[in-house]
């Protein structure tokens, strides 16, 4: 038994360390984003830092309407970037549980 349990700590303790492997990884990740008419354009990475933004001299003169533009597309990359981040974490964690009697109901 005492075995197993130690296997299963083995197993947890290496599949941390590929989880914060992942992060890191993730840091490298970019996503791209533009608003409809491409006037503003957003990298991030797939942790969800911004890398840059790049804004049309069109846009500028109306701060309402490049606020506006702002949210709508920091949001839509985020989502995306999200969306991105959970799913390899998930991989990762899933890939790495130790099969314990009776915890089968998450694979």
């Amino acid at each position: 038994m005492f075995g197993d349990l130690m296997g299963m700590m083995g197993k947890l303790k290496e599949t941390q360390q590929k989880v914060e492997d992942t992060k890191k990884r993730l840091n490298t990740v970019l996503i791209d984003e533009q608003s409809n008419d491409g006037l503003l354009k957003i990298t991030l990475t797939a942790n969800r830092e911004i890398k840059s933004i790049s804004i049309d001299d069109s846009i500028l003169e109306d701060k309402e309407q490049l606020e506006d533009y702002l949210i709508l597309t920091l949001n839509k990359a985020i989502a995306k970037a999200t969306q991105v981040n959970e799913a390899e974490l998930a991989a990762v964690a899933k890939d790495g549980m130790p099969d314990i009697p009776g915890m089968d109901m998450f694979k």
